[in-house]
């Protein structure tokens, strides 16, 4: 993956994601093939509508901790 900043990495999915439910088809791997980048949502996804946080992916990639947003209302 490579991200807007120019930060790039290797993401191992299997680390993430259990694949039951909505993932399960990620496991043959045909389908798996059909997962494409969505650029206005930042992350990958799925024709299911699976797709995996880019925060997520992005703290994989940089090894840093997830953002925590506080709600503002």
């Amino acid at each position: 993956m490579k991200f807007e900043d120019g930060k790039e990495g290797i993401v191992d999915v299997n680390q993430l994601i259990e694949f039951t439910g909505i993932f399960a088809p990620l496991k043959d791997f045909n389908y798996l093939k059909t997962v494409k980048i969505n650029a206005e949502w930042g992350t990958i996804h799925c024709d299911n509508g699976a797709d995996l946080d880019p925060d997520v992916l992005y703290s994989v990639v940089t090894n840093q901790c997830i953002p925590i947003y506080k709600n503002l209302e």
